[in-house]
């Protein structure tokens, strides 16, 4: 999906994504998580971010973020993989050679409601789903760990109320509900969240890409039944709920 336009996104919360080039392996070794997240805590002081979940994965990453200002999400994440890929390259004497990241992050809104609350939990519980670690918390490179190391990320809190048994919700495996519909948000670059936020989210941003027209569909002059113009009535583009059209999924 083409990139889309993020004018207005301060004060959106957002589910952020990227991944090592060709999915190569960003973090080796201990020191390569921590000289990320060196990096992520330098730009969150530069750029004034709020962090509110994160993890590193040995090829990829999760941010979730909360932007105070239009253009705060754009200079941040252009600051952070910057920063992050010159160092990278450096250290393994490989500037010219190349790309560290596949291309530029995704970044996908979020509800501040139930929808964060379940955005956090998909991205806390990487390291758990990928069998990594049995407990979250035991995951040095994510927001679950709490190390009390006072240069860890610090964390901003949320717009919404955090659950208050939030270390066994991450533990435990997600609904299956739950996990397709993330991860068919994060692959579509689609915004998460109740239809009506959906409808007035992408009505802010002024995307259209992606979102299928209304109006029937071209029957190549063909003459329709009463019963096949009644089926074709109801599974037009005009009546396929928004959400179906954004993503791709409803009927064509």
């Amino acid at each position: 999906m083409p990139r889309r336009f993020q004018g207005g996104s301060g004060g959106e919360v957002f589910h952020v994504i990227n991944r090592g080039d060709h999915r190569q392996t960003l973090f080796w070794e201990p020191s390569d998580f921590d000289a990320f997240i060196f990096v992520l805590r330098e730009a969150c002081l530069k750029c004034g971010m709020r962090v509110l979940a994160y993890v590193l994965m040995p090829n990829h990453w999760h941010l979730v973020l909360w932007p105070v200002h239009d253009g705060d999400l754009s200079r941040f994440m252009a600051w952070l993989t910057m920063t992050h890929a010159c160092r990278w390259q450096r250290m393994r004497g490989r500037v010219g050679q190349g790309h560290v990241y596949q291309g530029r992050f995704k970044a996908i809104p979020v509800q501040s409601d139930g929808h964060l609350v379940t955005v956090c939990v998909y991205v806390e519980r990487n390291p758990v789903r990928a069998g990594l670690v049995t407990d979250a918390r035991e995951w040095r490179w994510s927001s679950a760990c709490d190390s009390g190391d006072p240069s860890a990320v610090r964390l901003a809190a949320w717009p919404t109320a955090r659950p208050t048994n939030w270390l066994e919700q991450i533990n435990r495996p997600e609904q299956e509900a739950d996990l397709r519909r993330v991860r068919e948000c994060v692959r579509s670059s689609a915004p998460l969240g109740s239809d009506v936020w959906l409808a007035a989210t992408i009505e802010r941003f002024g995307w259209r890409t992606g979102i299928r027209p209304g109006g029937r569909r071209r029957t190549s002059g063909l003459v329709l039944c009463a019963d096949a113009r009644t089926a074709a009535a109801e599974t037009s583009p005009a009546t396929i709920p928004l959400r179906e059209r954004f993503l791709g999924t409803g009927p064509l």
